[in-house]
C-alpha cells in the first residue's frame, strides 16, 4: 500500500462511516427511531461462494431499532463503536480489542465482558462489509517476516520511512504498521508461509530466503487476520505465489485451508484470503512417504476430519484424499519431525521437492 493508497483507505472509511451516521441523524431528525441491519452471521446464513472461492453471508439480516428496547443496548454499543472506530480512523490511531473493551467505559457504554464487545466489532465489520483492521482496530496475536522485501511506513510519525526486512534475523513482527506499508520492491519470487516459530527461525538460519528466492512468514498457528491480509497483498501486489507449511494433521490442513478460503466467522469479509495459495504439506501421504515419526491421533482428530468431509471445500482434489489417509493411518506429525533424519533435512531434501510440486500444481 503506498501512502496514498493509505489515504484512500482511511478517506474511504471515513465516508462509510459518515453515510450511516447521516442517515441516523436524517432519521432522527424527520422524527423516526434509527435502526440498522445487521447482517446475520449464523451457521444457517453462511454459504460457500464456488466463484470467490470462500464462504460469505447469505441474504438473511436483523433488524436493531432504537425503538425496540430489548435492542436499545445493542443499538447503542453498535452506535458508540461507529463513533469510537471514526475517532481512530480520523486520527489515525491503533486500539487493540482489549483497548475498546476498556475505552467503552470512559463513555458509560456498558460491555459485560470483551466476548461482547469483540462481537459488536463483528456486527459493525458485517455492518460496513469492512474488516476492523481498516477501523484500526486489531488483535493482539502477532506472527512474522523475514526476506529481502523493502518496505516503506505510512503511519504517523513514520510516513516515508523504509526498511528491509532481511535486516533482523528474528524478522519482524506483523503489526498494524507493518500490514498497512508500502510494498515497494522485492527480488523474491515465492512466498513461504509456515505455521511453526521454530521452524520459522530454522528457514532463517538456513538463509531459505537466499536458496528459493522467497520471503518467510511465520504464521503461528492460526494466521491472524493481519497476517492473512499480508499474504493477499504479497499475493496481489507483488504477484508472489504463497505456498503454505503446515504440521501433518488436520489442523494444519485446516490452517492452510482458512489462508487459501477463509473461515466462516469471518464470511462477512473479502479482502482476507490467497484463493491461489498451495498447500503443500506436511501431508498425511507424506507421513508414510518420508517416514516420519509420528503421534497417534485423538478421538477429536478423528472428529474433526469427518467435520471437515463435510465442508464442500474439502470435498476434492488433495484436500479430500488427505482427510481419508489421515482416517485411514490415524497417525500424524509435526513438522519437526523431519529432524529426525538431520536438522537441515527439511530444507536441503523437503522443502525443494515441496516447491518444485508447487509449481505444477
Amino acid at each position: 500500500m503506498s501512502k496514498s493508497r493509505a489515504e484512500k483507505k482511511q478517506k474511504e472509511m471515513l465516508e462509510i462511516l459518515k453515510k450511516h451516521g447521516s442517515r441516523v441523524y436524517d432519521e432522527l431528525n424527520h422524527g423516526s427511531f434509527p435502526v440498522f441491519d445487521v447482517p446475520s452471521r449464523s451457521v444457517s446464513n453462511i454459504v460457500y461462494d464456488e466463484k470467490l472461492r470462500q464462504y460469505i453471508l447469505g441474504d438473511s439480516s436483523a433488524q436493531r431499532s432504537s425503538k425496540n428496547t430489548a435492542q436499545v443496548r445493542s443499538f447503542t454499543q453498535l452506535m458508540w463503536l461507529a463513533f469510537f472506530a471514526n475517532r481512530l480512523t480520523q486520527e489515525k490511531k491503533s486500539s487493540t480489542l482489549r483497548d475498546v473493551y476498556y475505552s467503552s467505559q470512559a463513555f458509560a457504554v456498558d460491555f459485560k465482558n470483551q466476548a461482547e464487545s469483540n462481537g459488536i466489532i463483528e456486527d459493525l465489520e458485517a455492518v460496513l462489509t469492512k474488516p476492523r483492521e481498516d477501523m484500526h482496530i486489531f488483535p493482539e496475536e502477532r506472527s512474522s517476516i523475514f526476506g529481502d522485501l523493502d518496505i516503506e511506513y505510512t503511519v504517523p510519525g513514520y510516513e516515508g520511512k523504509r526498511m528491509n526486512l532481511a535486516n533482523h534475523p528474528d524478522g519482524y513482527a506483523i503489526g498494524p504498521s507493518l500490514t498497512s506499508a508500502e510494498l515497494v520492491d522485492t527480488s523474491a519470487e515465492l512466498v513461504i508461509a509456515i505455521e511453526k516459530g521454530g521452524l520459522f527461525t530454522r528457514f532463517v538460519e538456513e538463509q531459505v530466503d537466499k536458496k528459493f528466492k522467497s520471503i518467510i512468514v511465520d504464521t503461528g498457528g492460526q494466521a491472524a487476520r493481519s497476517t492473512r491480509t499480508l499474504l493477499k497483498r504479497l499475493h496481489d501486489e507483488l504477484s508472489l505465489p504463497v505456498i503454505i507449511l503446515t504440521d501433518g494433521d488436520v489442523y494444519g490442513e485446516h490452517i492452510a485451508m482458512v489462508i487459501k478460503s477463509g473461515s466462516a466467522n469471518a464470511a462477512h469479509l473479502r479482502e482476507l484470503t490467497v484463493p491461489d495459495a498451495k498447500w503443500v504439506g506436511v501431508w498425511a501421504t507424506d507421513i508414510e512417504r518420508f517416514e516420519l515419526p509420528t503421534i497417534p491421533m485423538t478421538e477429536s482428530d478423528i472428529k474433526r476430519c469427518q467435520d471437515l468431509k463435510k465442508d464442500p471445500r474439502y470435498s476434492h482434489g488433495i484436500w479430500r484424499k488427505e482427510l481419508d489417509t489421515f482416517l485411514k493411518i490415524k497417525r500424524k506429525a509435526e513438522l519437526e519431525a523431519f529432524s529426525k533424519y538431520g536438522l537441515t533435512n527439511i530444507t536441503d531434501r523437503y522443502l525443494p521437492q515441496k516447491i518444485e510440486l508447487a509449481r505444477s500444481l
